[in-house]
């Protein structure tokens, strides 16, 4: 081919320095050339072709490797490929060049190989997120560790492929500087490790609820890399929290929460014992008009009546006789009105209870357990009970206790202050 070239520029009878340089831009032209054809042949018509096939598959698999560019990448090496055999052609005098475009061709194939490998890496990452299995067990962080790996040895051999140097003695000399990479790499390695404690021990899966006070994330995990865990808090800022931290850290997974189908609720009513007294004829008569405490009035009154004549006791006896409380009415109000809400879960745990008294009153606590784990119905819920709790603490003669206010003061003051 290149006497057949240098046949037909003969024919121009040229000086021999202007021969030699017209057949070497010609050769270079034409290497130029074939370089842009194969290039498009490969892009615009293999990779083309290949992907309307893929395209026209019932599998969504090869969709999305195709989608992430590994042929497009791969196209690349058409071109190195004919550099690397024609290129020598356009120097042949020159031996040191010859040889330094071909190292150059394996050079640079060796990095186009591994950034579509990591496009590839990147597709099976997606096809594996697609299955339910991913937010328990997710591989990104394992992948990412896996380009870590593949780039240091593509750099290996592209440093030693340019330097004509042996990759096992480029190796050795790295492994005396191991103690730098150690601590260059020591997130890296921190991460990893805690990512495999995290996965065998299924701590934390995309979509769980969790909060890491130390670092101010309270929210949902949206992705888990080799090093960093990323979470979208409920003011829908975002968290990046080191993945060792789950492991060296105390944090709290409200997963339990979720798959349990329930969610707590627990509030108390602070009432002022002042107000709690004996149940009148007149209040119980008046509270046994209402649905959910006619059962339980009438049956306290025959348990009470019964015990009280078992032991020879006289009803008007306040010390000795068994009566019942306002505050006892109210609790057993509570209990009836929550066992009828549609909205509480009735299998899961279920208490209405004192607590310790103290210098802001009787706290009366209601712990039970809403169906709706949603955010904004669950806030509702427990909204709704406090309201109608508060609203119908009057019907049982009680009060609730709470610290005096400015107003309060005032309108002390006011009573206080003679009048003119």
């Amino acid at each position: 081919m290149i006497s057949l070239l240098e046949s037909w520029i003969s024919l121009l009878n040229l000086p021999d320095t202007f021969h030699a340089i017209v057949v070497k831009v010609l050769l270079l032209g034409a290497v130029v050339l074939l370089c842009f054809l194969a290039d498009v042949i490969t892009r615009k018509v293999i990779a083309a072709v290949l992907h309307k096939i893929v395209e026209k598959t019932k599998t969504t698999w090869d969709d999305i490797i195709i989608g992430k560019g590994v042929l497009n990448r791969l196209s690349h090496i058409a071109p190195a490929v004919i550099v690397f055999f024609l290129g020598p052609l356009i120097f042949p005098e020159i031996g040191w060049l010859t040889e330094l475009i071909r190292r150059l061709c394996i050079a640079y194939m060796i990095g186009i190989a591994i950034i579509a490998l990591f496009s590839l890496f990147d597709g099976l990452n997606d096809i594996y997120t697609s299955f339910e299995k991913a937010k328990r067990r997710p591989i990104k962080g394992y992948i990412q560790l896996l380009k870590i790996f593949i780039a240091l040895v593509g750099i290996v051999l592209i440093i030693t492929t340019i330097l004509k140097k042996s990759p096992i003695g480029f190796l050795s000399g790295i492994g005396a500087m191991s103690a730098i990479l150690i601590l260059v790499f020591k997130d890296t390695i921190l991460g990893f490790v805690s990512g495999i404690q995290i996965s065998a021990n299924n701590l934390v899966q995309i979509g769980d609820w969790i909060e890491i006070p130390k670092y101010g994330a309270d929210g949902t995990v949206l992705d888990i890399s080799l090093q960093n865990m990323r979470i979208q808090n409920w003011d829908k800022t975002i968290s990046t929290v080191p993945l060792y931290a789950l492991v060296s850290d105390s944090f709290k997974n409200w997963r339990g929460m979720t798959e349990s189908g329930g969610r707590r609720i627990k509030r108390s009513i602070y009432i002022d014992m002042h107000s709690v007294k004996f149940c009148t004829p007149e209040m119980l008569e008046k509270l046994g008009r209402y649905r959910l405490l006619t059962d339980y009035i009438s049956r306290r009154q025959e348990e009470i009546a019964e015990h009280n004549r078992d032991f020879s006791v006289d009803a008007d006896d306040v010390l000795s006789a068994r009566r019942m409380t306002n505050l006892g009415t109210f609790r057993a109000y509570i209990m009836a009105y929550l066992k009828s809400n549609p909205k509480i879960h009735s299998d899961m745990t279920f208490l209405v209870r004192h607590l310790q008294p103290g210098p802001q009153g009787l706290p009366i606590e209601f712990y039970v357990f809403s169906n709706d784990q949603e955010w904004v119905n669950f806030e509702g819920i427990q909204a709704d009970i406090m309201d109608h709790l508060l609203a119908v603490l009057p019907e049982f003669e009680l009060k609730v206790f709470q610290s005096p206010s400015g107003g309060d003061f005032q309108s002390l003051a006011n009573r206080l202050e003679p009048s003119s």
